[in-house]
């Protein structure tokens, strides 16, 4: 599969939950994240090609809301390598500049250095 993406895949290195917004069901972890989309582990598959609205579990750190809720198209979903696990990632659509920023918190509080 050739790479599509734009901007480089920050890993984290603290997984916050993500819950589906409108049931409330726990999906999996945040594992890695850019402004134009998210990473995610879980013990299921995700459908693919479908809108979601993803909650993503906010520490008093990056912000003073609970939560992040965007919008996203999830665009694959495959195994992971530890074989209880399934990683899926999602385009995020419609981000408003306060999203933006708050994943530019995210990034710089629990991303990974390059150097």
């Amino acid at each position: 599969m050739s790479e599509k993406r734009k901007l480089k895949r920050r890993h984290l290195l603290y997984y916050a939950r993500i819950f589906n917004a409108q049931t409330r069901e726990l999906m999996g972890n945040l594992v890695d994240i850019t402004p134009e989309g998210v990473m995610l582990a879980s013990e299921k598959t995700h459908p693919t090609d479908e809108p979601f609205r993803l909650s993503i579990e906010l520490s008093e750190d990056i912000t003073d809301k609970s939560f992040l809720e965007l919008t996203a198209k999830s665009i694959w979903c495959r195994p992971d390598i530890d074989p209880h696990f399934h990683t899926t990632g999602f385009e995020l659509l419609d981000l408003t500049p306060q999203d933006r920023e708050i994943i530019q918190r995210i990034i710089d509080t629990y991303g990974f250095r390059d150097n």
